[in-house]
């Protein structure tokens, strides 16, 4: 960063110097607050000033630090999770995929999760088959996994919903015994773990989302995962326009095609979802703090499960399996069928107290409007996630948050539950 002027930079890092004081009750406890500061906004500031904008170095160096957090072998930065998605359901159909998923073939994945998670599938002609979830994690549900493969089954697609972690044991025993692959939607679990092995490293590829709201951020920005080396040169070529500038083989094809101009040859089909340098300088300083933003969050969930115990008979409380290591994007809470309160007054007051809420996700995909316009299966009635539609939510959990936000969150809804059984 030797381009930025001194006095810049020294107005940009006064202007993060100060934090604002939580007032219970005057400040606002929000679902997102942005990670990043004075080294994202300078390394930035470099990139422009020397108009080295699209991806370039510091895209290729973020990759590199963020392969070796994950200790995987592969990654390709694009422009956002949802293209992450994209990207890796392309390379996993891409005729040059030796074990390439057969089109209409069906793809086995969560009812309650992101509408960027399913859409894709449709987007490459396969067919989502939605199961049900577990309510004390938000994760596929895999007891009857096994019962949810049928013959044109193809691919199971687990999202490590709110930084929650799938039962990957379950799910690669069925993957191996049906013959499936996995592709692992890790858009909002960044340093989750199942039996101390990064989630995003288990299955054959996988995603990873740097939206603002996520655990660190590029703004905008995506990551597709994978050890199996076919399926990351597909994701290079298919990240942009599908030429050969990127790929390990390109001497070869610039050969078998001599008439073509290397500059712009194209191998196969793609898109332009390519990063950009500043999403590459923001990165470069985000993965260093991934870590304290994780143990900031976990601490705050220990505190909240802790709390709401007590509040058992009115909500699911979420629980951490022992063989997990989950990263807590969010607090969710889902009310009991029994309590004596809905979900509509219990937000409006945590609203009128300051306390930002929203539904878990896209909420059940079979009850969006969309549904209508995708090919799709279910197995099971999928209670949970019906469940999950109308009365769970989360408020938010973030590097920002502290005790004394924490403590209020606690106080307001025990204000509130102690309100509704006084008028009871």
């Amino acid at each position: 960063m030797t381009s930025v002027d001194p006095i810049i930079k020294k107005l940009i890092e006064k202007k993060f110097e100060k934090q604002e004081e939580f007032i219970p009750g005057k400040s606002v406890i929000s679902l997102i607050k942005p990670s990043f500061g004075p080294d994202e906004i300078l390394e930035s500031l470099d990139s422009l000033l020397t108009t080295n904008v699209t991806m370039g170095i510091k895209v290729k160096k973020f990759e590199k630090l963020f392969l070796k957090y994950l200790k995987s072998n592969f990654a390709s930065m694009v422009n956002s999770g949802s293209s992450a998605n994209l990207v890796a359901l392309s390379a996993l159909t891409n005729p040059e995929f030796s074990q390439k998923l057969k089109k209409q073939s069906e793809v086995i994945t969560p009812a309650v999760t992101w509408a960027t998670t399913v859409f894709p599938i449709n987007n490459v002609n396969l067919k989502p088959k939605f199961v049900d979830i577990d309510l004390e994690n938000f994760c596929m549900k895999t007891d009857d996994l096994d019962d949810a493969v049928s013959s044109n089954t193809s691919l199971l697609l687990p999202v490590h919903l709110l930084g929650n972690v799938c039962d990957m044991s379950k799910i690669k025993e069925v993957a191996t015994k049906k013959d499936l692959l996995i592709m692992e939607d890790c858009c909002e679990a960044h340093g989750a773990e199942f039996k101390g092995q990064k989630v995003g490293t288990i299955g054959d590829i996988a995603s990873f989302s740097f939206f603002l709201s996520h655990h660190i951020t590029t703004i905008e920005g995506g990551m597709v995962v994978t050890n199996n080396e076919s399926l990351y040169e597909l994701s290079k070529a298919i990240r942009a326009f599908g030429w050969i500038r990127d790929l390990k083989h390109k001497d070869e094809l610039t050969k078998k095609y001599p008439k073509v101009d290397p500059r712009f040859m194209f191998t196969n089909t793609g898109y332009n979802l390519r990063p950009t340098e500043i999403q590459g300088a923001f990165g470069i300083h985000q993965i260093k703090k991934l870590d304290k933003f994780i143990k900031i969050r976990n601490e705050n969930r220990k505190y909240w499960t802790k709390r709401f115990l007590q509040y058992e008979d009115y909500f699911i409380i979420t629980k951490e399996d022992p063989k997990t290591k989950s990263v807590d994007f969010c607090y969710p809470l889902t009310i009991k069928k029994k309590s004596p309160f809905n979900r509509e007054s219990l937000l409006k007051y945590l609203q009128k107290k300051k306390i930002e809420t929203r539904p878990i996700m896209s909420g059940n995909f079979l009850e969006q409007p969309a549904i209508k316009y995708i090919s799709h299966a279910k197995h099971g009635k999928l209670d949970n996630s019906k469940l999950a539609m109308k009365n769970s939510f989360f408020f938010g959990n973030h590097h920002e948050i502290g005790r004394k936000e924490c403590e209020y969150v606690v106080d307001v809804i025990a204000q509130f539950i102690e309100r509704k059984l006084w008028k009871k």
